[in-house]
């Protein structure tokens, strides 16, 4: 009887390993992509930082409306910001959601 026993546990414990090595390279792609993704945030980010928008130099909207060095309309910036500021919250709230999964 105990071979029975040997022969009854093999058969779930190889199904558990097989199921866990599954999960273990499942988990190393997530932290891939998750790396991946990171780094677009940080670079998504890096460029909004970047971004000249108005009111950041000091100048009202006024006055940019009246510069002629600068061919964006003010209006164009902030549609771009908030398209941005979407995109940003967007990504974040997938790498939330991953990291619950």
């Amino acid at each position: 009887m105990p071979e029975r026993e040997g022969e009854n546990t093999a058969a779930p414990l190889s199904q558990l390993e097989a199921k866990i090595r599954a999960l273990m390279t499942r988990l190393q792609e997530s932290r891939h992509e998750n790396e991946i993704l990171k780094s677009e945030l940080a670079s998504l980010e890096n460029i909004l930082r970047t971004y000249k928008l108005p009111g950041g130099s000091g100048i009202s909207p006024d006055e940019e409306k009246g510069s002629l060095s600068d061919p964006v309309p003010y209006a164009e910036k902030q549609q771009m910001k908030q398209k941005l500021l979407l995109l940003l919250q967007k990504i974040e709230m997938e790498l939330r959601n991953n990291q619950t999964v």
